[in-house]
């Protein structure tokens, strides 16, 4: 058998090392950060760490998994993320499905109230004045209702709704006797899996990665979430308690501590990409209609 044999242009190696470059840039602060969470204290405070720990030392991700406050945090982050994809997700199928319905009456100017809200907004104190009205503060609805639905992603899946699922496909379930709900949900949702992986992992990021409407509507330290605690620890300079830890006899420099709090907050939400990566495919609906 003769070997496949891989020549590569002189174009393809220029675009190698501007893809590594590019890379390697948008790696360099992670890498930095890790480095700097593994690194002894000595070579922290000497400002001797880069892309490489120097010293390895877990102490620092020791006392932030033994403070308990993170460690709930981090337990009420993941159970918030879950809860606020879900009911994203199903806000949103609910109103970009029926967009798609030409039969639907006012079907314009119900997408252009939804379009409106894109470009135009309250602003945050009337955002505050109506989250207090509601008696939401100090509560978890708080952190679910008012970020529930992103318009970006309403068109998106109603864009993929329009030209992406067969309309044939519907016809003869409908024919077939099938109502709206039952087309949607054994028809239309199952040929939707990669745009609802993509939707849900952008709606779990940015709940994941959100603080700013914890730091605005909650005051009561169980309801905070890792990202506040983050935001704390690294511009209000409130450090990991490790006074009361006896296993830990080293000091920890701040920047340690820092350093691994950030890694324990990224490290999950980054975990959800490959277990993602099946769905980012296409043709999911080629061969569904037989021509």
């Amino acid at each position: 058998m003769r070997k496949k044999s891989f020549a590569f242009s002189i174009v393809d190696i220029i675009l190698i090392l501007i893809i590594a470059v590019l890379t390697l840039i948008c790696l360099a602060p992670f890498l930095y950060i890790i480095s700097m969470s593994l690194s002894d204290e000595l070579a922290i405070v000497s400002h001797k760490v880069t892309l490489y720990p120097i010293g390895l030392n877990l102490e620092a991700y020791k006392a932030v998994l033994s403070d308990l406050s993170i460690l709930h945090s981090f337990v009420f982050s993941v159970f918030l993320t879950i809860m606020a994809t879900i009911i994203s997700m199903f806000l949103t199928v609910c109103i970009a499905y029926p967009l798609t319905k030409t039969r639907l009456k006012g079907r314009h100017a119900i997408f252009f109230l939804v379009l409106i809200t894109m470009y135009f907004s309250g602003g945050i104190i009337p955002d505050f004045i109506l989250v207090k009205s509601l008696n939401l503060l100090d509560t978890v609805w708080a952190l679910l209702l008012p970020s529930a639905i992103s318009t970006f992603n309403v068109i998106i899946l109603k864009t993929f709704f329009t030209d992406s699922v067969p309309k044939s496909v519907e016809d003869a379930a409908a024919i077939d006797g099938c109502n709206d709900l039952v087309v949607l949900l054994r028809i239309v949702l199952p040929l939707s899996k990669p745009v609802l992986a993509c939707l849900s992992l952008f709606y779990a990021v940015g709940r994941w990665n959100g603080f700013q409407d914890a730091l605005f509507y909650i005051t009561d330290s169980k309801l905070y979430t890792l990202q506040l605690k983050l935001y704390q620890l690294v511009y209000n300079n409130q450090a990991v308690d490790v006074s009361m830890m006896e296993n830990l006899s080293a000091q920890i420099p701040a920047q340690g501590l820092k350093a691994a709090t950030i890694v324990v907050a990224t490290l999950p939400i980054m975990l959800m990409y490959p277990w993602l990566q099946k769905y980012f495919t296409s043709g999911m609906t080629i061969g569904a209609v037989k021509e």
